[in-house]
């Protein structure tokens, strides 16, 4: 895969799943940093979906021309086996609205 870069998009292989986790081979935004993605062998990422609702920890963007959610509800550490393709990075802009969504989700 090479060097796995943080806020860029990759297509990942999320199965097996159990219950409502977000299921399939799907892009997925890298949200964990790069000390961490450069150095150990998993990354933390958010899956993305065109199928979702508004939810104050889902993001909707432009990716690649198409509607898509980051489901930050979502987020989960994987393998970086898992990873199979680089799709893109997101915009300087959505990237600030991750760190506000990731902020108010899970820091006081």
């Amino acid at each position: 895969m090479g060097m796995v870069n943080q806020y860029n998009v990759y297509l990942v292989n999320l199965d097996p799943t159990v219950g409502h986790e977000i299921k399939k081979t799907r892009p997925c935004l890298v949200i964990s940093p790069n000390e961490m993605n450069h150095n150990i062998d998993t990354v933390i990422i958010a899956p993305m979906t065109t199928k979702s609702h508004s939810y104050p920890t889902r993001l909707e963007i432009q990716f690649l021309g198409k509607d898509a959610w980051i489901v930050l509800d979502q987020i989960r550490t994987v393998d970086k086996t898992r990873l199979t393709k680089q799709l893109g990075k997101i915009s300087q802009p959505e990237i600030f609205e991750v760190k506000r969504i990731i902020r108010e989700m899970l820091v006081d």
